[in-house]
């Protein structure tokens, strides 16, 4: 790690990041601002503005390569900021196709200074160095490190919530998916650690911590021989911490320990995020997912009974190669049984160097969309649902800032972690509630999220 931080040498420098994907990411781009900050760099708002321009890339579904290949490409076209202290915009790719594609990236896309990967964010400002003093285009990306990510320098995005790593990598190796390669082999930080910075942030007015892994219900399988996601739950809700929120959670290592403490620990919010992707057994083996629906029907039993009213949420692929209408029937059924506050559909992504890139299916797409669309609906219903169940409730809600697009409406999420716009009374400002839970009282359910006012 370049631990210089306090040399300033980018005092002169702008830099914006571009952040694509999940919440390691953007959890990434933290460490990435606190790197550059740390060095005397000033955040800005735009490309336009900037002299360092980052892009933080995902690579799950292909659309995501699209957009960043077409939003990279396009920086050509933007010039460099009135006064900026470079002859040239330095433009870095980093996340998981910087990791993936390396130093194809450069020989792609010449305007292109920086390739660095997922395990080597340390590097990022000996990089920077070299493009800046000697206009050296270089790509790095490391397998592994040895040090855990969480040790570089964070500016969070908001003062009153944090990201909180627990694990890094996979091990599932799921057949349509690219993280395992990107991401490397799954690492867990010593427990002591996590429950260290889950102090330190409270001690600053955080008021939500949200657990991260690729899979963190195997957390400490690598450390202590066994899973130890339970005790991280029971200890960093020891802190005092106000609200607890995890992601992402593998049915097959979610165990009843764990289902158990949404029943015993009032700041562990009563929300799950628990990925299905199918209804089918025959594809669940195909997709190497490791459980039956029926397994999976029985965990959701449990987490109902431990906590009655929890906000359920998953992920669906529809079109994975050989999928029949039978199996998307299953998938549509289990949908319509569970009753999600929230689920993330998306048709199947060919991934080249996952085993399901080499499956052929000659299923029409336009059966593939129609069946998406289908599933589209009753995902809307059971979301809306879900929803109504809040009319006339109160519910105490974390504000986040004001609406984008309503003048006089605060937002933030409840428990479930369902979006709540509530009107500000007058006398009150946005301003003020920000960072701070109050209760509102729910009037109106829509489908994507709740509305009400102050109580």
């Amino acid at each position: 790690m370049d631990a210089d931080f306090g040399s300033k040498r980018y005092l002169d420098l702008t830099f914006h990041i571009q952040t694509f994907g999940c919440q390691m990411n953007k959890h990434d781009s933290e460490r990435i601002a606190g790197m550059l900050e740390g060095l005397g760099a000033l955040p800005v708002a735009t490309v336009e503005e900037s002299d360092v321009t980052v892009f933080m890339t995902c690579c799950v579904r292909e659309a995501a390569d699209v957009r960043l290949m077409g939003q990279v490409s396009s920086m050509k076209n933007v010039p460099l900021r009135a006064g900026s202290p470079l002859q040239k915009r330095i433009v870095a790719i980093g996340g998981c196709i910087g990791q993936r594609d390396g130093g194809k990236l450069l020989d792609e896309l010449d305007h292109v200074d920086v390739v660095f990967g997922t395990n080597n964010l340390a590097s990022l400002p000996s990089l920077l160095d070299a493009a800046i003093n000697d206009h050296e285009r270089t790509a790095e990306t490391v397998e592994e490190s040895d040090a855990f990510p969480t040790d570089l320098p964070t500016v969070r995005e908001h003062s009153w919530a944090a990201w909180l790593p627990i694990t890094i990598g996979c091990n599932n190796f799921c057949t349509y998916c690219i993280v395992p390669y990107v991401r490397g082999r799954e690492k867990s930080r010593p427990l002591e650690d996590i429950v260290s910075e889950a102090r330190s942030y409270v001690a600053s007015g955080v008021k939500e911590i949200t657990l991260l892994g690729q899979n963190v219900n195997s957390y400490g399988r690598d450390l202590y021989g066994k899973p130890r996601f339970a005790d991280v739950l029971e200890a960093v809700a020891d802190t005092g911490i106000e609200r607890i929120r995890f992601a992402t959670s593998h049915p097959k290592d979610l165990t009843d320990e764990v289902i158990g403490k949404f029943a015993t620990l009032p700041n562990l919010m009563p929300a799950l995020h628990l990925p299905a992707q199918s209804g089918s057994d025959a594809i669940l083996k195909a997709m190497h997912r490791v459980y039956t629906v029926d397994h999976y029907l029985g965990l959701i039993d449990k987490l109902r009974d431990a906590c009655p009213g929890i906000a359920l949420s998953t992920d669906i692929i529809v079109g994975f190669p050989g999928e029949t209408e039978e199996d998307f029937q299953g998938t549509y059924d289990l949908v319509k049984r569970v009753g999600y506050s929230q689920v993330f559909t998306f048709i199947y992504s060919k991934r080249e160097g996952t085993p399901a890139a080499k499956l052929v299916d000659d299923t029409p797409r336009s059966v593939i969309q129609e069946r998406f669309e289908r599933l589209r609906t009753v995902v809307e219903d059971g979301a809306l649902a879900y929803n109504k169940a809040s009319l006339g409730k109160v519910v105490p809600v974390l504000f986040e800032g004001p609406s984008k697009k309503e003048p006089g409406i605060a937002t933030g999420h409840s428990p479930e972690n369902i979006n709540v716009h509530a009107i500000v009374p007058e006398g009150c400002s946005i301003d003020e509630l920000v960072g701070q839970t109050r209760d509102v009282l729910i009037d109106e359910a829509r489908t994507w999220y709740l509305r009400g006012r102050l109580a």
